[in-house]
């Protein structure tokens, strides 16, 4: 690979940074700021950047002990544990990251696009790298990392063999803008649109279309749609702002007056739109296979794009025809013989390929890891090279098997085989794959399937899936991460948080859900029974779990797997007593549980004495304490709320004058993190909120749907008023009728209650209500008032757009109820976007 080679003493010298202890002169190579993607030891340079709850110096004797030799701090370290280090201290390790790549991206002189704007930045910059991959050797944001961390990630690898560059911007805040433009330092600029995303941070539209303008600032062209007053009259000011010999070419588009490209015509058919301009008093055209609003903008900007470039119009047409829909997210779901598969196949660059093997080294589920590889394509470097360092992050993330696919990656296999890889295959196509599948074993691994494009790897995909019906709840994982980061900003960094995962976290599933929380470092899991935490400990979970209802038969288990029992109850807490005592345990660590209101479980104060007089002995460790609120989401029950409070720290008085030693005090359940911060203590329970099903109904939080039901259209029947449909004939047709049945019924957990037009589904954006009874594995719903739907379409029951909390309204219950209600057949697919 031929890049600019950077020492620590040059980097040291780039970021302005003191030396703290310098034992070598090492070669620098990757940019760490997250110690779970370590890969490279040797070679990489940590920078321990400060977040609101995680101080990347509490991992840098973890990462030394891991090889890393190279650090860039702002506190003080114990040099005497870091003995052979290069460690630089700056006053703000992030500003140093970003210092750092703005200096390297000075050493290139190449076209630079630049994107920014609310929406469809990351479709735009995927579209392009789609329509410009034959001509140029492009480098590009990997997913949408566009933020103050990941624009400099994303700039970092860029190097000489690179013809085009790509990256995407994002602000939430005033200032943040000027100085991603110096680590961009675009030559052509893109400004996508202006909306509602991140507007908290502004004072108004106009500030922020201001703002997000000083990306473009040194641009040679921005290219934008004149249509909207607030970005064309924000262009208008900053271009007048400018000196004469530092202007932009403005490159605008419109559809309702002059522009550079004029929109003359916009037509919508079935599958495709048709686009017409006026551009240089010439008409051109375009047609794309969508047609959707946004796609049409998304479309136009890149139109743009490839006309500045002056790419030939028969070649633009040719291109935006072959448009593919841009995957926007990574999913795992349930493959063949109790596989876990992987499927982020849409594009086979290094970087994207780096983040689907960070994914797939979080799952602990299975022992084996498989990867299915195809050529990939456009890296800007010599085949030799690119496939060593594949080879190397194969070796790093364990991967026991490659099966490489495309006649490139064969070609070079002997490089595999060299860095040790312990299965490998290859093949020369995906239809010569597909041949010798039946052949080949599948059974208890994760696979990850990654290719490009034109590999068209989901026929492998289809056909490594475990066969099940066509409804599917699909989770996001991504916004799970996102619902725990909103509940983290309310507490103090030293308040731990025990996620709920118990009854299949909430239907959501139990150890892909486990592995997300404990991939995002939170402190303690709690399960409802000793079978759930068996499970987890058996999918490779190795944080803390508290199982809530232990039962004597389950004793032996919880101990073979380090499981923590809640102890609340005079019976309970003397049969573990005793069986801890016939094993020879001391210190087995466990949770007592007090009652002061809820009068579920719990023990109470009457029943105190008991306790603290067999905690006087050694054979438990406690390692919490807690209580639960009876009505913490209700405001008129704050007295009650409190008064429980109030008694729970006079119980845990009375206990740690027993204990020599310090336990973990936890109260406040998801409801009770935003309404009753003064009941934090020391760890919170965060259960329904991490799903986006809240039902507290205050606190601003910026909650997320986590869980999206969805099932197709078996068929679609014409009726005549006066017929009836489903069971009972309660379905009475009041006019001539289009209904369509829908692979879901109570068996699948729609409730029953949601029959004969209490619930609604969602098809094609629109409402359609239930007709009739609900059935055990079908549902009719009205879809006289809903055009275009055919036999096969997907039909959301809940999700972003149909809130789950709404269904729950509409079947009189609360969203747990549903959630947790989902049938096992129903397949889960887990995605990060």
């Amino acid at each position: 690979m031929n890049r600019v080679k950077y020492f620590i003493d040059n980097i040291a010298s780039i970021i302005k940074g003191k030396w703290l202890v310098q034992h070598d002169n090492a070669l620098i190579e990757q940019l760490l700021i997250d110690s779970r993607k370590l890969i490279f030891p040797q070679t990489s340079l940590f920078f321990a950047l400060k977040g609101p709850r995680r101080d990347g110096h509490s991992f840098i004797t973890q990462l030394y002990e891991k090889g890393v030799r190279n650090f860039v701090v702002s506190d003080t370290v114990d040099l005497s544990v870091l003995a052979d280090a290069n460690i630089i201290q700056v006053e703000d390790p992030l500003q140093a990251l970003q210092n750092l790549v703005a200096w390297h991206r000075k050493q290139f002189n190449l076209p630079v696009i630049g994107i920014t704007g609310s929406n469809g930045k990351t479709i735009v910059k995927e579209w392009l790298n789609q329509l410009l991959d034959d001509r140029f050797t492009i480098i590009r944001s990997p997913k949408s990392y566009n933020s103050q961390i990941g624009v400099p990630l994303s700039v970092w690898p860029l190097n000489e063999q690179h013809e085009l560059a790509i990256f995407e911007a994002g602000i939430s805040q005033p200032g943040e803008m000027e100085q991603l433009q110096k680590i961009i330092q675009p030559t052509i600029g893109i400004f996508t649109n202006v909306g509602e995303a991140h507007s908290e941070g502004f004072v108004n539209v106009r500030q922020k279309v201001n703002e997000k303008l000083q990306l473009f600032k040194h641009v040679q062209t921005l290219i934008y749609c004149q249509d909207d007053p607030e970005i064309n009259s924000g262009v208008a000011a900053l271009w007048q702002q400018l000196p004469n010999n530092k202007r932009f070419e403005i490159f605008s588009w419109s559809m309702v007056s002059e522009a550079v490209l004029h929109i003359r015509q916009v037509y919508k058919e079935e599958n495709r739109t048709t686009i017409t301009a006026t551009y240089q008093q010439l008409e051109i055209g375009i047609t794309i296979p969508f047609t959707d609003n946004a796609s049409v903008e998304n479309a136009i900007h890149c139109w743009c794009v490839l006309l500045h470039l002056q790419v030939p119009q028969e070649e633009i047409t040719k291109q935006m025809q072959q448009l593919g829909p841009v995957a926007m997210r990574l999913e795992l779901k349930k493959g063949l013989n109790n596989c876990s598969l992987i499927n982020d196949s849409y594009s086979s660059d290094l970087s994207s390929f780096t983040i689907a093997l960070d994914f797939l080294s979080q799952q602990q589920q299975h022992g084996k890891r498989t990867v299915i590889l195809s050529d990939i394509l456009q890296s800007g470097r010599s085949e030799k090279d690119l496939y060593a360092e594949v080879a190397r992050l194969l070796q790093q993330r364990q991967v026991n098997r490659l099966i490489g696919i495309g006649e490139r990656i064969s070609h070079h296999q002997s490089i595999f085989q060299s860095a040790g890889i312990p299965d490998l295959a290859f093949y020369s196509s995906v239809d010569a794959f597909i041949k010798e599948l039946h052949h080949i074993p599948f059974k208890d691994e994760v696979i990850l399937l990654k290719g490009a494009r034109i590999f068209e790897l989901e026929q492998v995909d289809r056909l490594l899936q475990q066969k099940v019906h066509q409804t599917l709840l699909e989770i996001d994982l991504t916004a799970v991460a996102h619902n725990l980061k909103q509940f983290q900003q309310r507490l103090q960094p030293s308040t731990r948080i025990m996620a709920m995962v118990k009854a299949f976290s909430y239907g959501s599933g139990s150890y892909e859900i486990a592995n997300a929380l404990q991939f995002h470092r939170v402190d303690y899991l709690a399960v409802a029974y000793a079978d759930e935490g068996v499970e987890l400990r058996k999918a490779g979970i190795n944080l803390p779990i508290m199982v809530m209802n232990p039962e004597e038969s389950t004793f032996d288990v919880l101990v073979q797997y380090n499981l923590e029992p809640d102890l609340y109850a005079p019976g309970i807490f003397a049969l573990f007593e005793d069986f801890v005592k016939k094993q020879g345990i001391q210190q087995f660590p466990v949770h007592i549980e007090l009652e002061t209101g809820m009068n579920r479980l719990g023990f109470s104060r009457a029943e105190l004495p008991v306790v603290i007089n067999s905690l006087r002995t050694p054979l438990f460790k406690v390692q919490s304490v807690f209580t639960h609120l009876a009505s913490s989401e209700d405001r008129q029950q704050d007295a009650y709320t409190n008064q429980q409070g109030a008694l729970y720290m006079q119980m845990v008085e009375q206990l740690q004058l027993v204990l020599s030693y310090p336990f973990i005090r936890h109260v406040v359940n998801t409801a009770g993190i935003i309404r009753h911060p003064q009941w934090h203590l020391d760890m919170v329970r965060l259960g329904i909120g991490l799903y986006g099903g809240d039902s507290f109904g205050e606190g601003g939080l910026d909650l997320r749907e986590v869980s999206t039901l969805k099932s197709t259209i078996a068929q679609i029947k014409e009726l005549k008023e006066g017929e009836t449909v489903s069971y009972g004939r309660r379905g009475l047709v009041t006019r001539d009728t289009r209904i369509a049945t829908v692979r879901i019924g109570y068996a699948d957990g729609y409730p029953r209650r949601l029959g004969n037009g209490a619930g609604k589904m969602l098809v094609n954006g629109h409402l359609a209500p239930v007709i009739g009874t609900v059935c055990m594995d079908m549902t009719m719903i009205d879809i006289t008032d809903i055009s275009h739907v055919q036999e096969g379409d997907e039909v959301i029951i809940f999700g972003t757009d149909l809130p789950v909390k709404q269904v729950a309204h509409w079947a009189q219950t609360i969203p747990y109820e549903l959630l947790a209600t989902v049938s096992q057949r129903v397949k889960r697919v887990y995605f990060e976007e």
